[in-house]
């Protein structure tokens, strides 16, 4: 083997190396697959309010996925909620506060020149849903994540789905938990869940 078949397998093997090094899955994840039921049924409370999403104090603050986020969870509630706030008042309020507790959401020209090695992106949401005088009822969390290989070679599109996704199971779980208290998945597989 001569000495530019040496340093041309030696340039490929690093350039492998660090594709997977970028490749690698988001330090993101969940405690559970599963979220437990709240601590009634939404329909107990003769009003609903959902608050703006938020980021958490520790989640460097990225408007883009914000936004995703918060435009995808009043399109997937605004109906029901017209609906339920529609019904007689009883003087429960039901607050519910999204915050985004973590997120790596790789996007725009990153993702389009460095495709899979920008990384994998990650969304950690969870609903603090409270009543009027501030008593917990549900505390769920939702997951979702995008592949550095997917979304690298799909240039961006699984990063902004991954968004989506977090947004729907989050607005699901309030649908679901509507009428009878019963929770709901994370979104969140068994590799995941925080060991």
């Amino acid at each position: 083997m001569n000495i530019t078949s040496k340093a041309l397998l030696f340039a490929s093997c690093l350039f492998s190396a660090v594709l997977l090094q970028g490749c690698g899955a988001t330090k993101i994840k969940a405690s559970s697959t599963n979220n437990p039921p709240p601590a009634e049924a939404f329909s107990a409370f003769g009003r609903i309010e959902v608050r703006p999403v938020v980021f958490g104090p520790d989640v460097r603050a990225d408007p883009d996925g914000l936004n995703k986020i918060e435009a995808n969870i009043q399109k997937d509630l605004s109906a029901s909620l017209l609906e339920w706030n529609a019904r007689k008042a009883n003087g429960r309020t039901l607050v519910i506060q999204p915050v985004i507790e973590q997120m790596s959401f790789k996007r725009g020209a990153k993702r389009v020149f460095l495709g899979p090695l920008a990384g994998s992106s990650g969304v950690l949401l969870r609903l603090n849903i409270t009543d009027n005088k501030g008593r917990t009822i549900a505390n769920p969390e939702f997951f979702q994540r995008a592949g550095a290989m997917s979304a690298g070679f799909t240039l961006g599109v699984h990063d902004n789905l991954m968004l989506t996704r977090v947004a729907n199971l989050a607005s699901r779980y309030v649908i679901n938990n509507y009428k009878r208290a019963e929770g709901g998945a994370t979104g969140a597989d068994e590799q995941a869940v925080a060991q």
